[in-house]
């Protein structure tokens, strides 16, 4: 790349140079050699290794996907709108925006944590297909369509935000349970493809769908009709799921009977579940 000296020793002439070769219009040069854009800032598909300038304010968009950026030096403090830094080479979100007005995306990259991301996200957050092992350092809210952190490695959701405004996508990971998962999700929940075996930390409340295909837990929701918070009523009544995947037996046939009179089905106690182990006392 050519731009290698400091940003703040660039003088005037070479930012004027670099914006009209990036495209950069609307923008205010300030004394330590950053620059305020009025508008959007797109700089995908310009195989940029790193920033070729050092943003303070973008009203806008910053778009600095699809590149093979392994830092994000440089970045803007604030975001109006989206911040969009995906299918880059990062490892870090260390000097992303502090405050982002739209959606974050950084997806497809080699992140293993979410350190440095801004405390709040007024739109959509979207970290999947990364290398994550930890959720710690997300933005405490997020709002916007959706949270997605499928497609990672992660074994928990402790670090998760409190609040979701839309659907929260954690499928295609290593979940055991659902602790750390937020408190309110206005939208679906998709477990999908995890190694749930408990729903143990499972929302209080849900405005959508849940979904726990290909997880052992679902052999125990399909029981409740495949409603997945008429299960976990159950299981907060009758505690019939005790740790190692075990099933304490006559107590899940009580917590049937019980389904069974109150929405007037017919459900049989299977012989055996598929991932869990009968016990017969407590």
């Amino acid at each position: 790349m050519k731009y290698l000296k400091l940003f703040e020793n660039f003088d005037s002439s070479e930012i004027d140079d670099i914006c009209r070769e990036y495209g950069i219009r609307n923008y205010t040069i300030n004394a330590d050699g950053s620059i305020d854009v009025d508008g959007d800032v797109k700089l995908k598909y310009t195989n940029l290794t790193k920033l070729p300038l050092k943003f303070n304010r973008v009203s806008g968009n910053f778009i600095c996907s699809s590149n093979k950026l392994v830092s994000l030096i440089g970045c803007p403090n604030y975001v109006g709108g989206d911040f969009v830094c995906s299918y880059n080479e990062l490892t870090s979100l260390i000097e992303c925006p502090k405050e982002v007005g739209g959606y974050f995306d950084c997806a497809g990259n080699q992140l293993t944590n979410l350190d440095g991301c801004p405390k709040e996200v007024a739109d959509s957050f979207d970290c999947r297909d990364n290398k994550l092992t930890s959720l710690i350092g997300c933005p405490r809210e997020v709002g916007g369509e959706f949270f997605d952190c499928s497609h990672n490695q992660l074994t928990s959701l402790i670090g998760c935000p409190n609040y979701v405004g839309g659907d929260f996508y954690c499928y295609n990971n290593q979940l055991v349970n659902l602790i750390g998962c937020p408190d309110e999700i206005n939208g679906m929940l998709n477990c999908k493809s995890n190694k749930i075996t408990s729903l143990e930390g499972a929302p209080n409340r849900i405005q959508g769908d849940n979904y726990y295909d290909d997880n052992p837990i679902d052999s125990i929701v399909s029981i409740f009709g495949y409603n997945a918070k008429i299960c976990l009523e159950y299981q907060e009544t009758y505690n019939f799921i005790r740790k190692d995947c075990k099933i304490v037996k006559y107590l899940l046939e009580e917590a049937l009977k019980d389904y069974n009179e109150y929405y007037k089905k017919q459900v049989e106690l299977p012989e055996k579940i598929e991932g869990y182990t009968y016990i017969w006392n407590t």
